[in-house]
């Protein structure tokens, strides 16, 4: 199908983009490790255990693999597919199947109908304040419904700490873009456990390190171009620009050397959460969710 931002009954209104997201996605990039990037989110789509989901959100839906699956696995449900990126979008319409497609932000997006599962693999970490995105998405659930979650944990990560170091002593790109780096967008277990205990009956979060093997040159380069090194690039002057990708390019090789036979190893971690709701008996009052310290 091709891109509806009103479909009714059960789509809300929402703004087009993340003030966060001023930079376009290119999914050829993106898909150029789309095994590695798709087996994340096979993992948590198998903990997710629903026995007759009606309304399925896929939120961040990127070229729709995840929805075309679970229109697949659960051929009763209709299966919506969101993203804030058109072109991803339109990526995902390319390929036929019965899922929809809309344009949507997921910071300021509610369903007017509630879904049985809502499923987000790789996007909230690029979303501000959790506390109050993820009180809202749980309250949005349907009695019995449950909430998957993955979300990368890079932050700390060489690969990522050396972007920012790249930009802090060369002055790169203005305060703004430095100072939007320099804090983890993606909390600790414990914080998640907190924050969704109050919403849900059960809460399944858990860390995995992959250990993704990349091939090419320049690869964790190449792998970081997809996403988060996006709105880095698209922040930087052409002259900026330039020098940061040679200086990163060289760091990033010193830390994540290339073997003999083209290889190069890239250590990943990410956050699953699986939250499963009460069932409408059995749902009591709701507590305020606990602030980020």
């Amino acid at each position: 199908m091709g891109l509806d931002c009103g479909v009714e009954p059960v789509e809300a209104t929402t703004s087009s983009c993340n003030t966060k997201n001023v930079f376009s996605w290119d999914p050829s990039q993106y898909q150029r490790y789309g095994g590695l990037r798709l087996r994340p989110a096979l993992d948590l789509l198998a903990q997710v255990d629903h026995p007759d989901p009606q309304l399925i959100y896929d939120v961040g839906t990127g070229r729709g693999d995840m929805a075309r699956l679970m229109a697949e696995r659960w051929p009763q449900a209709r299966v919506i597919g969101t993203d804030t990126s058109a072109e991803m979008l339109n990526a995902a319409a390319e390929t036929a199947s019965r899922v929809e497609w809309v344009e949507a932000d997921v910071a300021d997006w509610a369903p007017r109908q509630a879904p049985d599962i809502i499923f987000s693999n790789a996007v909230l970490h690029w979303v501000e304040d959790h506390e109050s995105v993820f009180a809202r998405l749980a309250e949005s659930l349907a009695p019995g419904g449950s909430l998957a979650v993955q979300m990368p944990l890079s932050w700390g990560e060489p690969s990522h700490r050396l972007m920012r170091e790249t930009l802090t002593a060369g002055s790169m790109g203005t305060e703004a873009l430095r100072s939007g780096l320099s804090h983890a967008p993606v909390g600790d277990a414990g914080f998640y456990h907190r924050l969704l205990s109050p919403h849900f009956e059960s809460i399944n979060i858990w860390i995995t390190r992959y250990l993704q093997v990349l091939t090419g040159d320049d690869a964790v380069f190449e792998w970081v171009s997809g996403t988060a090194l996006r709105p880095v690039l698209a922040a930087l002057d052409d002259e900026d620009r330039s020098l940061f990708i040679d200086t990163y390019k060289a760091a990033l090789s010193d830390v994540y050397p290339t073997d003999a036979n083209g290889t190069t190893l890239f250590p990943f971690p990410r956050l699953f959460i699986v939250a499963n709701r009460r069932l409408a008996s059995r749902i009591g009052p709701v507590g305020t969710p606990s602030r980020r310290a």
